[in-house]
C-alpha cells in the first residue's frame, strides 16, 4: 500500500487508509484523487477566509489498491480490458462484469473498521449520533488541466448508517468501471490500471430544504475573467449537475465585489425548476424528485446578498488555487448557511489560444425552430439524431446533432460521437453543457421542446454565433468563420471602438484590444430583454387590453413596482456590455426607436401615434421632454442612474439621439437633470448624435452643452442628401461618400474641435467599406466605431494611413 508520510500524522487520522479533510492539501491528488485534495486545500487554508467546507474524511488511493487485490479482481480487471481493447468483448460486457464483482467484494478488515471508526468520529464531531453524508467517488487522475472527469464516477447522497456507507462506497469503487467512465479515459489516454478511486464521506448539508448549484470564476462560454456565473436550483445539487433542472443563473462582476455601495449583479435570469431532489426514507431510496411549488418557480432561489456572498467565494477560491475555478455550493434550509462542497480547476478556456479569436457568422438561414441557451460560439449544420436512452448508442450516426432530453454521464460516449447537442432541459453549468465544452462541440441546452419539434433525420442549424442564446434553423444554413490574431493588430493613435447591441455577445470580444464602445444601443434591450413599453408600466392603470395587462404582471412579478422591472432589466443588460471593458469608456445611445417600432413593444400600440414618416417623425430628443414620452425616458433615465451609481459603472457615457436644435438640447439635459443625470456631476458625460444638417451647422452651439459628437453617417446621408435610407428604389443614390456627406462630416470634425468637443463616427459605414476610414483619419476624426467583425480591417486601415 502507498505510505504517504506527511499527512499520516496527527490526531484526526484514523490510520493510513483514511485521512481528515483538514490534513490534506492539493498536492495530494495521488493519495485522494483532485476532489477529496481540493477540499481539504480549502479546508485549511480557506476555513479562516470565510469558506465553509462541510467536515468529512476520505480514503486513501492505497485503500482502494489493497480492496482489489485483497478480493483478486487486478487480474479479471486486466483481462476484461484487454478483451475489450481486442474487441473480443464489448463495452456494455465489460463494464457490467467489472461493476458486478467490484461491488460484491469483501472489505479488508482493517480498512472496514477504519470507515466504521471514521463515520462513528464525524457523528461525535457533528452531535449525530448516525449523521446523513454524501459518499463521493475523487479519481486519482480526475480534475487535471485537461479533463474536467465531470461526473464520470458515481456520488452517492443522504447514506446513513455504518452498514450503508460500507455499501456505497464499495460502489464508489464499481463506478471508475462505468461505460462512460471507461471511455472517457479511453478518450483522454489514461490507464485504467494507473487510475486509483479515493472516496469522499462529507456531512450532508440540507440542501433538499434549501438549494444548490454551481459556479465558475469565469464566463464559461467567452473566457471574459472578471465574472462569476452561478447557477441554482431548489434541493440537492444533482439536478443542476445532471441538468435534469433549467436553473436560475447570475453573473457577478468580480472588481466591484468589495466596492462600498455597489451591488454588482450583471445578470438575473429566473429557471423554469419545476422538479427539486430532496431526502427520501424507505423503500424510495435516499433521494427522490418532487415537484416544486409555483411559488418555488416563480421566485429566485438566492437572495442578492447571498449572490454576493457566493461571488466572494468564488474569487477567494480562484484567488487561492491561481487559476479559473469549477465549483458547487449548497445552501442549508435550515440555518442557511451556504457550503461549498467542491472545488477544481476549470478545463475548458485554460486550452483555449488566448492570440487568437475565432468567430461565426450566419449568413443565410432557413426558418428559425427553437431557441436556448447556447454553449460555445460555433456553428454547425447536419441531420438530427433523435434519442431517449443513452442505451441506444448503436443508432446514432457518427457526425449526427443529439437532440434528447437531458445527458448524464452515460452519454459520453455518445456526445463525442456528435457535431452539436440539443437538450431539453439543463442550465450552462449542467452536465451537457460541460462536456460539450470539453469536446468542443455547440450545444443549445434548455430549449424546452427540442425533442418535440424536430424529428429524426431533419437537416438543421445549430448557431451558438449570437452569444447567450443559440438558435436551431430550418436546413443546412449558410455561415463563414473569421479568425483575429490578436498579435497582427497594429497600434493606433485613432481610437476604435465597437458598435455593440446585444449585450449578451458583448463578452465574446472580450479579447480584442479596443479602446471602448462608441455605440451600445438601447433599444436593443429594450426590444429583446425588458419587451415592455415603459409607459405601460408607468401608465398601466391606462390600458384596455387585458391580455397586455396579464402579460405584464406575469413579467413583473416580484418587483415591488412595475416600473422597477424596466429599470433593473434594462440596467442589467447594459452592464453586461460596461463590465467587458471597464474602465474604457462605453458610450450608450439613449432609446432611438421610431414610432412603429416602439409600437411593437408590449402594450405599446396605445400609445404611439401612427406616422407617415416615422424615420423622420416624433423619434430621439423630441420624445424625452414631451408629455407623450417624459415619463417613460425618466425610467431610461433611472436605469442609466443605478448602472453608473447602484452598480459602479461611471465609464457610461450618455448619447442623445436626433437632437435637432440647440434649444432642445436645453430642454433634454433639463429633464435629465431632474432624473438624477446632471451633466458633469459624478463626472458624468454626455454627448450628442450628428446626423441632422443643424448639428453640422450650429456645431459650436452643440459643442457648448454636450462634451462629444458622434456622426451618425447612415442619417446625416439621408438627410443631407434627401434619400430615404430604407427606399430600395433609391439605394443607388445613397452614398456616403457624396461630396455633401464628406464635407458634413469633414466640417463638424472641424469646427467640434475648436470648440474643444471630441468627434467619433459611430455610423455602418466603416463597417461596410473599411476604405471609408482613410477620410475619417484624415479629417482628424477622433475615434471610430465599427462592428465587431470590420475591426481588424479597419484598424489596419487607420495604422496605415497615420503612418502615412
Amino acid at each position: 500500500m502507498t505510505e504517504h508520510k506527511s499527512n499520516l500524522t496527527g490526531p484526526n487520522v484514523v490510520g493510513p487508509n483514511l485521512i481528515w479533510y483538514e490534513n490534506l492539501k492539493r498536492g495530494d491528488v495521488a493519495l485522494v484523487g483532485g476532489k477529496n485534495s481540493s477540499l481539504g486545500e480549502m479546508t485549511q487554508a480557506l476555513g479562516a477566509k470565510g469558506i465553509r467546507i462541510p467536515p468529512g474524511f476520505a480514503t486513501s488511493s492505497g485503500a482502494y489498491r489493497e480492496y482489489l487485490e485483497a478480493n483478486g479482481f487486478n487480474g479479471m480487471i486486466r483481462e476484461k480490458m484487454g478483451n475489450l481493447a481486442a474487441g473480443r468483448e464489448t463495452l456494455h460486457k465489460v463494464g457490467a462484469s467489472i461493476r458486478e464483482a467490484v461491488a460484491g467484494g469483501k472489505w479488508p478488515e482493517k480498512i472496514e473498521a477504519d470507515i466504521r471508526a471514521a463515520y462513528r468520529e464525524l457523528g461525535k464531531r457533528t452531535g449525530k449520533a448516525e449523521p446523513s453524508v454524501a459518499v463521493r467517488s475523487s479519481a486519482t487522475a480526475e480534475d487535471l488541466p485537461d479533463a474536467s472527469f465531470a461526473g464520470q464516477q458515481e456520488s452517492y447522497l443522504n447514506i446513513v448508517g455504518e452498514a450503508a456507507l460500507l455499501e456505497a462506497c464499495r460502489r464508489c469503487y464499481a463506478s471508475l468501471f462505468t461505460d462512460r467512465a471507461i471511455t472517457y479515459r479511453a478518450l483522454k489516454g489514461f490507464d485504467s490500471e494507473k487510475v486509483a478511486l479515493s472516496i469522499g464521506v462529507q456531512l450532508m448539508v440540507r440542501s433538499d430544504t434549501g438549494g444548490s448549484g454551481v459556479m465558475f470564476s469565469i464566463d464559461t462560454e467567452s473566457g471574459f475573467d472578471q465574472v462569476v456565473l452561478i447557477t441554482a436550483a431548489w434541493g440537492l445539487g444533482e439536478n443542476v449537475v445532471q441538468g435534469a433542472v433549467d436553473p436560475d443563473e447570475f453573473q457577478v462582476y468580480k472588481p466591484f465585489l468589495d466596492r462600498p455601495g455597489v451591488t454588482p449583479i450583471v445578470a438575473k435570469s429566473l429557471g423554469a425548476k419545476d422538479i427539486k431532489m430532496v431526502y427520501a426514507s424507505g423503500a424510495a431510496g435516499p433521494t427522490r424528485n418532487v415537484p416544486t411549488s409555483k411559488a418555488e418557480r416563480g421566485m429566485f432561489v438566492l437572495s442578492d446578498p447571498e449572490i454576493i456572498e457566493l461571488a466572494r467565494y468564488a474569487r477567494t477560491i480562484e484567488d487561492h488555487y491561481g487559476m479559473p475555478m469549477d465549483m458547487e455550493w449548497a445552501r442549508d434550509g435550515d440555518t442557511k448557511t451556504i457550503y461549498i462542497v467542491q472545488a477544481r480547476p476549470e478545463t475548458v478556456m485554460a486550452r483555449v489560444d488566448v492570440h487568437a479569436l475565432k468567430s461565426y457568422r450566419i449568413i443565410e438561414a432557413g426558418p428559425k425552430l427553437i431557441e436556448g441557451l447556447s454553449v460555445g460560439e460555433a456553428v454547425a449544420a447536419g441531420e438530427v439524431c433523435l434519442l431517449d436512452s443513452a442505451r441506444d448508442i448503436d443508432k446514432f450516426v457518427d457526425g449526427a446533432i443529439l437532440v434528447t432530453s437531458t445527458t448524464d454521464p452515460d452519454w459520453v460516449p455518445i456526445m463525442k460521437k456528435a457535431s452539436a447537442i440539443i437538450t431539453d432541459h439543463g442550465g450552462r453549468t449542467s452536465h451537457a453543457a460541460i462536456v460539450s465544452r470539453e469536446l468542443g462541440l455547440p450545444a443549445i441546452v434548455g430549449t424546452g421542446n427540442a425533442t418535440h419539434v424536430l424529428h429524426d433525420h431533419q437537416e438543421v442549424t445549430v448557431s451558438c454565433a449570437g452569444g447567450d442564446h443559440g438558435v436551431v434553423y430550418q436546413g443546412i444554413a449558410k455561415f463563414a468563420v473569421d479568425e483575429v490574431r490578436f498579435d497582427t493588430i497594429p497600434a493606433t493613435k485613432t481610437k476604435i471602438m465597437l458598435n455593440l447591441a446585444n449585450p449578451a455577445a458583448a463578452a465574446r470580444w472580450w479579447r480584442l484590444p479596443v479602446d471602448g464602445v462608441g455605440l451600445a444601443r438601447m433599444e436593443f434591450v429594450i426590444n429583446n430583454g425588458v419587451r415592455v413599453h415603459p409607459l405601460a408600466l408607468t401608465r398601466y392603470a391606462e390600458l384596455k387590453d387585458d391580455t397586455v395587462k396579464a402579460e405584464i404582471d406575469r413579467r413583473t412579478k416580484g418587483y415591488a413596482r412595475r416600473e422597477d422591472y424596466f429599470i433593473e432589466m434594462l440596467a442589467m443588460g447594459l452592464s453586461r456590455i460596461a463590465a467587458t471593458w471597464y474602465p474604457k469608456p462605453v458610450i450608450v445611445r439613449m432609446s432611438d426607436f421610431k414610432t412603429n417600432e416602439y409600437a411593437e413593444l408590449l402594450g405599446g400600440r396605445q400609445f404611439e401615434p401612427k406616422e407617415e414618416n416615422p424615420m423622420i417623425g416624433w423619434r430621439g430628443a423630441s420624445r424625452y421632454y414631451s408629455d407623450g414620452y417624459k415619463d417613460g425616458f425618466a425610467l431610461e433615465c433611472r436605469a442609466i442612474r443605478r448602472l453608473r451609481e447602484e452598480m459602479g459603472f461611471d465609464n457610461v457615457i450618455v448619447m442623445i439621439p436626433f437632437c435637432r436644435s440647440p434649444e432642445e438640447a436645453d430642454r433634454v439635459l433639463a429633464v435629465m437633470a431632474e432624473n438624477g443625470l446632471r451633466r458633469g456631476d459624478k463626472g458624468l458625460q454626455v454627448y450628442v448624435m450628428c446626423e441632422i444638417p443643424s448639428n453640422v451647422i450650429l456645431a459650436e452651439a452643440f459643442a457648448e452643452r454636450f462634451d462629444g459628437f458622434s456622426i451618425g453617417s447612415n442619417d446625416l446621408t439621408q438627410l443631407t442628401l434627401g434619400v430615404d435610407r430604407d427606399s430600395g428604389t433609391l439605394a443607388g443614390l445613397f452614398q456616403e461618400r457624396d461630396p455633401a456627406v464628406i464635407w458634413m462630416i469633414e466640417t463638424v470634425i472641424a469646427r467640434a474641435h475648436a470648440a474643444g468637443a471630441k468627434v467619433g463616427l459611430c455610423g455602418q459605414a466603416p463597417s461596410n467599406d473599411p476604405d471609408f476610414a482613410r477620410l475619417l483619419v484624415k479629417a482628424g476624426i477622433d475615434s471610430i466605431s465599427v462592428t465587431p467583425d470590420a475591426f481588424l480591417a479597419v484598424k489596419k486601415i487607420v495604422a496605415a494611413v497615420e503612418i502615412e
